[in-house]
């Protein structure tokens, strides 16, 4: 029995157990923007901190209102959190949830808001042998045997899905879906009666792929966003999510009391006018992770490198390869990557490695050629 994914970027419990400072330890395991905080959010941090005596902006409503600015969307379809995971564990209670559907292998945050809102969760998964292509067909004939029970019933049917988790670009894969098959996913969650969830955490390194724009046209459609990993703010924990006024306004409710704090709001407004920034790390990524994925592709144990559109890339290795013995041999080393082999819908040894600066990754693949074949 696999055990639950675990999120990575478990630094301090590392590094405590390495007898190490977390300033000693390379995390390939986290997917954060390896340029780190700009120097126009750093500058905005610390214009924020004497401000720290107050009680932050009600609903953070000046940062929704420049990202409605940005998005051409009513500040009404906005909600703001302390990271997309608080929002994440709303949606299913918000929307009254009994039944939803997630298109994976994928983030375990969506199955976990499911499980505590008391909803089913069921799975449709991408394969190995396809470079783990999202499987869209498959969703959509899920979500269309489920119209057409009804419709030739005319009655409900027990427990129907009514809402569908997709992340795009996917995490832990990389992998990202064309406009038609966005719209064939669509169409086909419309007809089932269902919302539609599109996690965009990644979608800054492929943002004409962003389906965010759409919100507000197509009715059932909310998409999430975060500043943790291409602005390079985790600490900070800050997320938002787009949808129908109505609903997000249900969702705002829920939120605790001032749940994002002064520094990270002003960290993201800063963030998202910083147009350098955000060229620049997209030129970086393009770069370095084709020669990173070039390295990784002729080491020996090494079956395939998935193809990305984000900032990672996941590994497949030989059958039988021990990805545990791996990641300890690694961490001694003060190198942590992902063990992907608890994922819903990877059976095979897997592993996630994020794109971090050349020398970094030169560090690793050194490491890495190092390791035995088995």
């Amino acid at each position: 029995m696999k055990s639950s994914p675990v999120h990575g970027g478990n630094i301090y419990e590392i590094a405590s157990s390495q007898g190490r400072s977390i300033h000693r330890v390379l995390d390939f395991s986290a997917s954060i923007n390896p340029l780190g905080l700009s120097p126009v959010v750093r500058r905005a941090i610390r214009q924020a901190i004497p401000f720290a005596v107050h009680y932050p902006e009600i609903e953070s409503l000046s940062l929704r209102r420049q990202l409605a600015r940005i998005h051409k969307i009513s500040e009404g379809c906005l909600a703001i959190g302390n990271g997309s995971a608080e929002l994440i564990s709303l949606i299913p209670r918000a929307l009254h949830v009994r039944h939803g559907l997630v298109i994976g292998p994928t983030f375990v945050e969506f199955e976990r808001a499911l499980t505590q809102a008391q909803a089913r969760c069921t799975y449709v998964l991408a394969q190995s042998d396809s470079d783990y292509t999202p499987p869209i067909d498959e969703a959509c004939t899920l979500l269309d045997q489920q119209t057409g029970i009804r419709r030739s019933k005319k009655q409900s049917i027990d427990s129907p899905i009514d809402i569908v988790f997709l992340c795009h670009p996917n995490s832990p894969t990389g992998q990202v879906i064309s406009r038609a098959q966005f719209h064939q996913l669509y169409e086909s969650v419309q007809r089932a009666g269902a919302c539609l969830i599109v996690d965009e955490a990644f979608i800054d390194y492929c943002v004409s792929r962003s389906v965010l724009r759409k919100v507000g046209t197509m009715a059932g459609l909310f998409v999430l966003r975060s500043f943790t990993k291409f602005f390079a703010i985790p600490g900070l924990r800050i997320g938002y999510l787009a949808g129908p006024e109505k609903e997000v306004s249900t969702i705002r409710s829920l939120l605790p009391p001032w749940s994002v704090n002064i520094v990270a709001s002003a960290a993201a407004e800063a963030a998202v006018q910083d147009k350098a920034y955000q060229r620049q790390s997209v030129t970086f990524m393009n770069i370095e992770r084709k020669r990173f994925r070039a390295g990784l592709q002729v080491l020996p144990y090494v079956q395939r490198v998935i193809p990305s559109s984000a900032n990672f890339l996941l590994v497949q290795l030989s059958k039988d390869y021990s990805v545990a013995r791996m990641v300890q041999e690694l961490c001694e080393e003060g190198l942590v990557i992902r063990d992907c082999q608890n994922f819903p819908g990877i059976d095979v040894p897997t592993i996630r490695l994020a794109v971090r600066l050349p020398k970094e990754n030169d560090r690793l693949l050194k490491a890495l050629k190092r390791q035995p074949r088995q």
